[in-house]
């Protein structure tokens, strides 16, 4: 029993009933090109299962993806990305990917807040020299 691609999709061929997505319903769901998820899937980032043409995500694909594109928003590498993922451990506590995300993320806080120092200062450069130079024309206007 397949649904169509606007919904999940529950598929007879699977041994355990679970929900999956296709390619587009991912697509669709994330804003993100079919490209995308197809590169996501060569970096080892995602891992949908195969019948025949038919990428299927599972619910721990569409959770990465999430994870992925949350990183890839903050500015996180996909290495890093990757390297957080991979150290997920379903049976675990998973203590070692948490402190590795805290570190990461305190880390590319510090980037962000340097970047957003650095912008507030240019913009500050750049409003005084627009009133310099509104300034400068006002005069010749004169």
């Amino acid at each position: 029993m397949e649904k169509d691609m606007n919904t999940a999709t529950d598929t007879d061929s699977l041994t355990s009933h679970e929900i999956t997505y296709r390619i587009g319903e991912l697509s669709s769901e994330f804003d993100v090109t079919l490209r995308t998820l197809r590169f996501y899937e060569d970096k080892g980032l995602l891992s949908p299962r195969r019948i025949g043409n038919t990428r299927l995500y599972s619910r721990a694909d569409r959770a990465r993806l999430k994870l992925i594109l949350l990183g890839k928003r903050v500015g996180l590498s996909l290495l890093d990305v990757k390297e957080i993922l991979d150290l997920y451990n379903a049976s675990g506590d998973n203590l070692r990917q948490l402190t590795v995300a805290l570190e990461k993320g305190e880390e590319q806080m510090q980037i962000l807040q340097q970047q957003r120092k650095d912008i507030e200062e240019a913009i500050g450069e750049l409003d005084q020299t627009i009133l310099s130079l509104r300034d400068q024309i006002a005069k010749t206007g004169e």
